[in-house]
């Protein structure tokens, strides 16, 4: 229970942070991204702003034994830049510049839509985490199928 107490607070503290960045606003996302127009460098600051953080809690997280709410740390099982990442990373990227958003800031959109419909992104969103949720299940029928 208090790994999903914990869970719940983060995801809701990185929810907010997205909100008050305005990294769940996909327009402001793609003039960030779009560096030979109208780029607007905003959103580099809030990734200034991060990367410290992150690099503090990690440092912390060396320091453990283990985390919070398991009985120890799990770090990835595969080390290698293999097609099957490289082809993930370029879809999150196409994904994200075609359309503005990535799965945090599309559920954190989708949130605050549900909670304010005015003004709020209602077809956008939901269409994103529709498109994500079949992408994920077409991987890992593939994924049973290749491994068949």
């Amino acid at each position: 229970m208090r790994g999903l107490i914990l869970a719940l607070a983060a995801g809701l503290m990185f929810g907010f942070g997205l909100t008050v960045s305005s990294m769940i606003n996909p327009a402001k996302v793609l003039a960030f991204l779009d560096v030979a127009g109208g780029w607007d460098p905003s959103l580099a600051l809030v990734m200034a702003a991060a990367v410290p953080v992150a690099a503090a809690g990690f440092a912390l997280g060396r320091r453990r034994q283990a985390p919070l709410a398991a009985p120890a740390f799990q770090p990835p099982a595969a080390r290698a830049i293999d097609g099957r990442l490289v082809a993930g990373a370029a879809l999150f990227g196409i994904g994200w510049g075609l359309v503005g958003y990535c799965p945090g800031p599309a559920l954190a959109a989708l949130g605050v839509a549900m909670a304010d419909p005015k003004g709020a992104d209602l077809v956008g969103a939901p269409l994103f985490i529709l498109a994500m949720l079949i992408g994920m299940a077409t991987v890992a029928i593939i994924d049973r199928r290749v491994r068949k």
